[in-house]
Formats: C-alpha cells, sequence, structure tokens
C-alpha cells in the first residue's frame, strides 16, 4: 500500500514537539539540543510510520539526510586541526597583538564586522573567518573591555556577509543553481539587500561599541594581553604570509578539503619554524587543540581552541539535525509545509514573504542551510515562473533566510559553530547578529514595495514580444 502524504497539521507535529523539547532542554534542564532534536526524529519517523511508510524506508530518509552533511563534516574537521595549528604557530596570537596595536576601540566594533565581512568575502567561507579572524577579535575585544556577545554578533555579521555574496561560497553557488538563474545574476540581484543591512549594521555596530568606555584599566589589560603574547609566541609579521595564502588559495578556486589540509600543515610546519614546537606539541594541538598558557586568563580562556576533538560536538548536532531534516523531506511533511504557503499567495510581497517564512521554517527544523536553501528553491521555484517573476528574486529570497537568517536558529549548525568556537552561547550572540535580522527585513519590506523586484523577461518562443517585463497582472492574463 502506498504512504499517504500528510497534512499541514500533521506536518509541524514533529516540530512543535521539537520546540517544546528544545524550551525545556534549553532553559530548564540546560543539556543542550541533542534531546530536543531525536525527539523530533522520533515524532517525525512515527508520523511516517502511521502514514504508511515501512522502517526501512524511514531508515533510508535518514541515511539520505546525514550523507548530505558528509562533506561538510570532514571540512570541520579540518577546521578543528587549522585553529589548533594556526594558534600553537603563532598566526592568531600575532593577529590578536597587531589587532591590539593598530586597531582604536572607538571603531573596534565596525570593524570588526568590516574586516571579517572582506575575509570571508576572500574566502567565500564563513567559518574559516569565525574560526581563524574572527577569534582573534574575540580576545581583542575582551581586552579592550567589550561584551564577547557584542564581538561575536559583529564577528558573525561580517562571516555571512561572505557566505551570502562572495562567488566562492558553497550557498552562493547552491541558490542559483537550484532556481535556474545564473551566478553572477544572482550575486548582483543580492546587491539590494547586502549593501544596505551591512551598512545599517556597522551603523548600529558603531552607536553599540561607543556605550562601553575605554578606561585606564582597558589600557593597562591591553598591554598586558600584549606582553603575555609577546612573551609566549614569537611574534612577527612573516606568521602573516599563512592568512595572505589561504585567501590565495581560496581565491584560485582550488577544492575546498584539500585546500584547508594543505592549509594545516603548513599553519604545523609554521609551528615548528617561528615556535620551535615539537611534533609531540604539533599533534597534540591537531588533536585536542592548544594547551598552553600565556598568563592572562581571558586570553588563555580564547586560545584553549581547536583540535579534531573541539569539533565532536558540533558534527554530533549536524548528524542528528540533518537525519531530522531526512526524514521530514523523505515523508513529505517539508512539502506539505511549504504548500499551506504557497496556498496562500496572492500577490508579490506574500510570495516573498512566504518563501522566507518557508525557509525559516526548514531552518528551524533541520538546523542546515543547505536544506533551507535547497527545499526553499526547489518548492517555490515554478511558482516564481508562473507569477512572471525573475527566479533570482527567489534565490535571494532563500539566501537571506537559508544563508544569513539561519544564524537566529540557536540550535541551527552555523550557531551551534560559532558557540563553540568563539565560546559564547547562542542565546546571548543572536541579539547582536544585526546583519541576520536586517537582511530578511529588507526583503520582505521589497517584496511589498515592489522595489528592486525583478520581473522575467520572455523569449519570442515563449511570449508574444522578445525581452518586455511582464507584471503581475499581465503575467496572470498571459496564464489564461
Amino acid at each position: 500500500m502506498r504512504a499517504k502524504q500528510p497534512g499541514f497539521f500533521q506536518a509541524i507535529i514533529p516540530l512543535v514537539i521539537l520546540m517544546i523539547t528544545a524550551g525545556f532542554s534549553i532553559f530548564v534542564w540546560n543539556v543542550g539540543m541533542f534531546v530536543p532534536l531525536i525527539a523530533g526524529i522520533l515524532a517525525a519517523a512515527i508520523l511516517g510510520y502511521l502514514l504508511g511508510y515501512k522502517w526501512t524506508e524511514l531508515e533510508k530518509f535518514l541515511m539520505q539526510g546525514v550523507y548530505r552533511a558528509l562533506t561538510p563534516i570532514f571540512i570541520l574537521f579540518l577546521i578543528g586541526t587549522i585553529v589548533g595549528t594556526w594558534i600553537l604557530s603563532g598566526v592568531i596570537p600575532t593577529l590578536i597583538y597587531y589587532g591590539l596595536a593598530l586597531i582604536h576601540p572607538s571603531m573596534f566594533v565596525p570593524a570588526v564586522a568590516l574586516t571579517t565581512g572582506i575575509l570571508a568575502l576572500s574566502l567565500g567561507s564563513s567559518f574559516t573567518s569565525i574560526a581563524t579572524l574572527g577569534l582573534a577579535f574575540m580576545a581583542i575585544g575582551q581586552s579592550m573591555g567589550f561584551p564577547p556577545a557584542l564581538v561575536a554578533g559583529a564577528v558573525i555579521s561580517g562571516a555571512y556577509l561572505g557566505d551570502k555574496i562572495s562567488p566562492l561560497s558553497d550557498t552562493t553557488n547552491v541558490a542559483p543553481a537550484m532556481v535556474d538563474t545564473d551566478l553572477f545574476s544572482h550575486v548582483r540581484h543580492m546587491m539590494w539587500d547586502t549593501i544596505p543591512a551591512f551598512i545599517i549594521s556597522l551603523i548600529l555596530y558603531w552607536i553599540v561599541g561607543m556605550q562601553f568606555s575605554f578606561d585606564s584599566a582597558n589600557i593597562q589589560n591591553v598591554q598586558d594581553v600584549m606582553k603575555a603574547l609577546d612573551a609566549s609566541f614569537n611574534i612577527q609579521p612573516l606568521l602573516l604570509v599563512l592568512p595572505l595564502f589561504t585567501i590565495v588559495v581560496m581565491i584560485k578556486r582550488l577544492s575546498a578539503v584539500p585546500s584547508l589540509m594543505l592549509i594545516s600543515v603548513l599553519g604545523a610546519v609554521a609551528a615548528a619554524i617561528f615556535q620551535s614546537s615539537t611534533v609531540t606539541e604539533i599533534v597534540t594541538a591537531i588533536t585536542n587543540g592548544y594547551t598552553g598558557k600565556t598568563g592572562v586568563k581571558t586570553v588563555d580562556a580564547l586560545l584553549r581552541r581547536g583540535g579534531i576533538t573541539s569539533m565532536l560536538n558540533t558534527i554530533g548536532l549536524i548528524i542528528v539535525a540533518t537525519a531530522l531534516g531526512g526524514i521530514l523531506e523523505g515523508t513529505g511533511a517539508f512539502k506539505a509545509m511549504t504548500d499551506i504557503f504557497i496556498g496562500k499567495v496572492r500577490r508579490t510581497g506574500s510570495l516573498i514573504l512566504s518563501t522566507l517564512a518557508s525557509t525559516f521554517i526548514v531552518g528551524f527544523a533541520s538546523g542546515s542551510q543547505f536544506l533551507a536553501v535547497i527545499l526553499s528553491a526547489r518548492s517555490f521555484t515554478q511558482t516564481y515562473k508562473d507569477r512572471g517573476l525573475a527566479t533570482k528574486n527567489l534565490s535571494r529570497c532563500v539566501e537571506a533566510a537559508g544563508t544569513v537568517g539561519i544564524n537566529l536558529v540557536p540550535w541551527g549548525v552555523p550557531a551551534v559553530f560559532a558557540a563553540g568556537i568563539l565560546g559564547v552561547s547562542p542565546y546571548q550572540f543572536i541579539p547582536y547578529i544585526f546583519f541576520a535580522f536586517l537582511v530578511p527585513i529588507i526583503n520582505a519590506i521589497y517584496g511589498y514595495t515592489g522595489f528592486s523586484i525583478a520581473k522575467q523577461t520572455y523569449s519570442n518562443s515563449e511570449s508574444p514580444s522578445s525581452n518586455i517585463e511582464v507584471s503581475d497582472t499581465e503575467a496572470e492574463n498571459l496564464r489564461s
């Protein structure tokens, strides 16, 4: 007997159970997100069984979900090794040292977002930017007396500027591919929401950052940190060659896994050359992260990072979250959720809002950027075409909510990763990720005002007139 498709209210049951369990798990039990995600999987499996799916089919859905995450999981292992070797080699301590010497406190917070954004644009990787320059900024910010959550929010805003519009970013390539548009049209169209959102974010970071005074105690703290770093590491400009080399490798668009492996190996070589690290120290840093002491508590707490083992919690959450996403997609629950939004679309504004909402739902359900982008893009492509709208509007929307907005999901892969690297709880830094709030809001405004909403153009074989922009009303008449 063929399995039935779930209705909307059936489809959201696993999400409701996930949300309720998450509330207790985080605010009452204080045990993280593993139990809520497993509860969501259990609920989704029971739903699938009641709909007529066999356990072998449900198991296959779970495995398909996890399969999609295998490459990102291996990349996370490599990032763990890079963080460990870059700290041991003195690369990150050198970035911290020069950052303390050059960045003025009055402009520190916006400088964090801007500099991290430039690096992320060059690398096309939010994770690498957060794990390297972002970690350095955390040490600098705490030394200057800024709240860790504020600095983390600025780091993440900058990192996802690059993840959103860099042609080297995975999601920036996936989104247009899913909606039948080309990469560079997609990137250009995203400038309409990205540039205003980032400029407003920088202004907000400047305003908030100015609330924190930089007194003599902060100055002494900065000097203490610089002295401790200088005493513990061989600080020198040559160590900045490795970050520059990393940028070149990413710009050349070499494969991510071998590139990251090479960067990790070079970090280990730099540790041996510049810090006289032994093989045992290098292998320990690769496995368990940096374990040395500088004598300054805040810096020691931040530098005790990296290593393969530091990634295990994040990887575990990714496996469970993508397994949940796989079973929800396989049983048709995701489709049932998005269909209800598509069915209520009447105008362009409601279509844009429905796209954003459904992408957020997938993000909250799975915690995965790729699932949020791919599933929403698949679900809405034909609707945009039917309404005479260029599909680059859709790719922009799914990036707004799926690539950037997913940082607002506390158990999402990006937030969990950032928390593990930066040492700040998602519930603390999420209010300060201004960019993640602004990008979806700006897209919703554009949808209802019509500003920057591109119309579909038709070839001679598709429309009476070539290259004529078609309004919503005209599109309806054409279909009739």
